[in-house]
This record gives C-alpha cells, structure tokens and sequence, in this order.
C-alpha cells in the first residue's frame, strides 16, 4: 500500500472502522513515529496492534490533547467514525465541557468537526486527513468492477447528485437513494447503512435503485471523508439496490480490490463520479 510519508509523529485519533488500523500499518511501513488516542465505545481494539495508545472518553478534550502533547505528536489524523452520543451519556472533562456548548452551536456534523479541528489547531497540532497519509485510497472514476449503471441508473445518479448536494448544503447528510427518478431516502443521524436498509423496504416493482454518497458542498476534507468498503457493497445487494455512486477523489476506499470483487460476486456496481459531473 502506497503511503505518503510526512514528517513529525502522528498522533491518530481513533473511532469505529477499518480506517485507523490502515493509518498504522502505513506508518509502520514507513517506520514513522505513531500514537493512538482510542475513543472508548467506538474504536475496535483489535485494530490497534502493538502500537503506544491510550484510551479515553469522546468528550475528555483536555486528557485527549495531554496524550498527544506528552506523546510528542506534532501532526493529528481523525480516523474513523464516532457518530454522535446523547448528552447524557458524555463525561466531559473541564476543557471538554469548555467545548461542547461550541459544538452543539455549530449544529451539523461538518461544523462540529471544524469547530474540533480548530481547537487541535489552537493547541499546535497540525490536522491531516486521512488521503494525506493514505492517498491510495481515494476513489477513482469510473467502474470499480465488471458491472456498469445502464441509461435509467445513469438518469438516477444524476437526481442523486443534486438532491445530495443539497443535502450536505444543509449540512444533514452524505448520501440519498434514488429508484426510477424517484429519491426513496436521505441519510441523516441514522447514518449510511440504516438508510440503505430502510430504502430497501421501500424499494418499487423493478430494478434496483442507486446510492449515491458525496462529500458536502464545502465540507472539511480533513474529517469525515465518505468512505465506503465490502460492508456497504454488501448492504446495498442485501437491499435489493442495482448499485452505488461515489465521488472520485472526494472518497476513501477501503479494501477496493476486495471490494469489486465482492461487488462483482453480489452483482452491483460501483462507479466513482468524475468531477466534471459535479459542476
């Protein structure tokens, strides 16, 4: 796997997802020095290997940012989804509880996690994204496997992309499906995969219907990046959906490989939508 080596120590910061056990072996492969912050309740224990960690709660900034400063990591990756708890169920520390009345202010996802990536500014970390380190895995365009969307499913991406563009506009959500022109359902807190099962109840007589996910309009590329992988190829053929269309260069994928293979065995496709179709 191709890494683009930087220099000064990485600090990640870990939630759910394969992506973070990703940034390590490539940090590895490149003996590049690493430290991994864990988010209790979300990180996967498994994926952290044999490298320096510790864990704490989401809301613990303070003891988050003390890790890093005492790791000596100059250079900062969010990795991995962490959704978003109830109130009630965070334990801010004082600089945590300093910070979440910003956070709940800035309102959508995209804007808390600006508002977080300000805060590792301030404290003099420099914030990467994850196709930083990792640019291999940003989607590229066109088929990523055998399977190609036909007239009608081409007609569907294209209601998809402006009814996703607005979506993020909002600051809501990533990801909409579309069946026979006809949008079954957007991706709000529920998040990508329960949209598709709930789009798969509603699925009309006929051909499948198409997922299209996208990065906000604007959106902090440092953070949250769409990614996709076997699991979502797989929940799209479970749903009875002909395919999925992502945006090339503006998404992370993980596994594509064994991902058109998969997508090829279940019999969907995978496109990555060319920029040009975005203006």
């Amino acid at each position: 796997m191709a890494a683009n080596t930087r220099p000064g120590k990485l600090g990640i910061l870990a939630g759910s997802g394969d992506l973070p056990g990703l940034l390590i072996s490539a940090c590895q492969a490149t003996n590049r020095a690493v430290f991994v912050v864990a988010f209790k309740g979300f990180a996967n224990e498994d994926k952290l290997g044999d490298v320096s960690h510790a864990w704490t709660d989401l809301a613990a900034v303070g003891k988050t940012l003390s890790y890093l400063h005492k790791a000596e990591c100059e250079q900062v990756v969010l990795a991995g989804p962490v959704g978003r708890p109830s109130l009630a169920s965070l334990r801010p520390d004082l600089r945590g509880a300093r910070l979440l009345p910003r956070v709940i202010k800035a309102g959508g996802d995209d804007a808390a996690l600006k508002v977080i990536i300000a805060e590792l500014e301030t404290e003099g970390f420099e914030v990467l994204g994850a196709d930083d380190i990792l640019s291999d895995l940003l989607a590229p365009p066109g088929a990523m496997g055998i399977m190609l969307p036909d007239r009608e499913q081409t007609v569907d991406i294209d209601r998809g992309i402006g009814a996703a563009m607005a979506l993020g506009r909002a600051d809501v959500g990533q990801a909409v499906v579309v069946q026979q022109g006809v949008v079954l359902g957007v991706e709000a807190a529920e998040g990508t995969d329960a949209l598709i099962a709930r789009c798969g109840a509603l699925r009309m007589e006929g051909r499948g219907g198409v997922l299209v996910k996208l990065k906000k309009p604007g959106q902090e590329r440092r953070a949250d990046l769409p990614t996709i992988g076997t699991a979502t190829i797989a929940a799209v053929a479970d749903a009875g959906l002909a395919g999925l269309a992502i945006e090339a260069g503006g998404t992370l994928v993980l596994g594509l490989e064994k991902m058109a293979v998969e997508a090829d065995e279940r019999g969907v496709f995978v496109y990555g939508i060319p920029s040009h179709r975005l203006t």
